[in-house]
């Protein structure tokens, strides 16, 4: 599925995208009822789905909402944070975050300075 244009909100936590073309590409339903408050105030529910979402050589699996006529079809935070994507703002571009952070398996050494404080 190609949506040819998605306002980059990072305000927004869902993905939000036309419920009649994740219908025709077969994504279901999982979530009914998900409340969500809009930027004007209102409060609204929608279904939620799950979907593998591609933006060029970048992809993530993530949940997205099932947008009806008049609403935003948006990109949100937790899909850029999906794609490891972050904002531009000065050029109003995405850009790659860098490398993921991970946790270490082993215990890392103090620097030496600090072993030979513990020393003393």
């Amino acid at each position: 599925m190609v949506i040819p244009k998605l306002l980059v909100d990072t305000g927004s936590e869902f993905t939000w995208a036309p419920e009649r073309m994740l219908e025709r590409i077969g994504i279901h339903r999982e979530k009914k009822d998900v409340k969500f408050v809009l930027a004007n105030g209102q409060e609204v529910t929608r279904s939620v789905g799950f979907a593998i979402i591609r933006l060029d050589k970048y992809f993530t699996i993530d949940e997205v909402v099932f947008a009806e006529p008049g609403d935003l079809a948006l990109l949100g935070a937790r899909t850029l944070e999906g794609l490891n994507l972050t904002v531009e703002p000065v050029k109003r571009r995405l850009v790659a975050s860098g490398p993921l952070p991970a946790a270490s398996p082993t215990r890392l050494k103090p620097p030496s300075r600090l072993r030979k404080l513990k020393q003393r």
